[in-house]
């Protein structure tokens, strides 16, 4: 078997997986497993800003850990490969010079190991969005398939799904609109096993659950009737913390106001009032269309969602959480929802005290979900059923990781290709001189 390595160094966190397929199926064939995903410890690569060479040395464990993995008479062709997604776009934003140290600094990590890196680059949000919809639709079979007849065709009457991926800094919603996408930065084509998709793709930088949340704090602090003081309806009631101003400032999602003070500690109390909380969230997002025009949100064009949907990483974790992954009804949801939202933060510490780090913050990230998925991406109570919530598909986890790995390695090839087989060689080289001696 041949192996491949990537690491998902998203905002919040990286991620190596290691992936494996047999060598002789690696041209236009469908069998790439994951064999181990590693979790690298300490924050994503963003982070590290101002510490670059804090960013290769904590790939180093996961790496290590590959290697034992990874046979060593094959590490050296094994394709390894780093892709960032929105921290490293934010920070390149702030920052270019910090971005490309980080970045040298990953390289520089890397390569102190037998693989054959090809690279540590920045993601685009489409590439994001499209390569997750790969893995999606790769992983459940609707591009391709192993038939009765001992072949990889592509399935008959298979609709593929779509994508929906929340992470810490962006957003991204991907499908097959089955109508002319009218804006070309919203438009992806890709040939996969011979077979046409066009596909509708855009991310929402910003968007992602922690810098959404980091907006909502700044936004009731502006709101504020007291400065260093901030009511905070998505809290539970009986919850509080102190952040200070620098801390809730240093994005470049967060728009700091006109007069900035000097960092001060700010005091969140929770109110744990749920219908505030929601108005809250709604005024991150602008919902009004141009006229003639179908649009998500702040004015993004959008056909109306069609088909089936995954929705992975930030929306699986927070409804895993709330115990709604089981394709509950909409109005289900919002009572569950609701109802934890009531609860008090004694009540909550008492029955989760594993989950003490994010507990505070599960009815902000369910009311932001909701919006996001309702009055955001359009869809409705009709449509909600076609949403499925999971973290993996046929053991593998879902995310933009394996679909970016089959596109670079050329595993998906454009166009499918035709194994025409005859006999071996050997008895064609004896049959052709059969004939010639014949014929003499």
């Amino acid at each position: 078997p041949q192996y491949g390595l990537v690491f998902d160094a998203g905002s919040t966190h990286t991620a190596l997986y290691i992936y494996r397929w047999p060598a002789d199926k690696e041209n236009g064939t469908g069998i790439v497993s994951q064999v181990e995903a590693c979790t690298v410890p300490g924050a994503g690569i963003s982070s590290y800003a101002d510490d670059p060479a804090g960013a290769g040395a904590s790939l180093k464990p996961c790496l290590e850990k590959a290697m034992k993995i990874v046979p060593a008479e094959q590490q050296q062709e094994t394709p390894t490969y780093l892709g960032a997604t929105a921290g490293m776009r934010l920070l390149r934003e702030q920052n270019s010079t910090k971005a490309e140290q980080v970045f040298a600094e990953v390289a520089k990590a890397i390569g102190e190991y037998p693989v054959d890196f090809r690279g540590a680059r920045i993601l685009t949000g489409n590439e994001e969005g499209s390569f997750s919809w790969i893995t999606v639709n790769y992983l459940l079979e609707t591009l391709v398939k192993f038939s009765f007849a001992e072949k990889w065709e592509h399935p008959r009457e298979t609709e593929v799904l779509g994508a929906l991926d929340l992470g810490g800094a962006s957003t991204q919603i991907t499908f097959q609109p089955g109508v002319t996408i009218e804006d070309k930065n919203t438009s992806v084509f890709f040939r996969l096993y011979g077979t046409d998709y066009s596909l509708y793709t855009h991310s929402y930088l910003c968007y992602g659950q922690t810098q959404a949340l980091k907006r909502l704090l700044a936004a009731l602090h502006q709101g504020s009737s007291s400065p260093q003081r901030i009511s905070h309806p998505c809290y539970p009631k009986g919850y509080q913390e102190n952040i200070t101003t620098a801390d809730l400032y240093d994005s470049p999602c967060v728009r700091a106001p006109s007069t900035p003070s000097p960092a001060q500690v700010l005091t969140v109390t929770g109110t744990g009032e749920p219908a505030a909380c929601s108005t809250a969230i709604q005024k991150l997002f602008n919902f009004t269309c141009g006229a003639n025009r179908t649009c998500g949100f702040n004015g993004v064009y959008q056909p109306p969602v069609r088909g089936q949907f995954f929705a992975f990483a930030g929306f699986y974790y927070t409804f895993h959480f709330l115990n709604l992954t089981s394709q509950q009804s909409l109005s289900d949801v919002n009572s569950t929802v609701q109802t934890f939202c009531k609860k008090n933060w004694a009540e909550l510490v008492e029955t989760f005290p594993q989950e003490k780090g994010y507990l505070h913050m599960y009815c902000s990230m369910a009311i932001y979900i909701l919006t996001l998925l309702l009055d955001g991406y359009k869809f409705n109570e009709y449509t909600w059923s076609n949403i499925h919530f999971s973290q993996q598909a046929a053991n593998t986890d879902i995310g933009w990781t394996l679909g970016f790995m089959l596109n670079f390695t050329n595993m998906i090839p454009t166009e499918a290709l035709e194994h025409v087989k005859g006999h071996q060689p050997s008895l064609w080289a004896g049959a052709v001189s059969f004939i010639v001696l014949a014929i003499v």
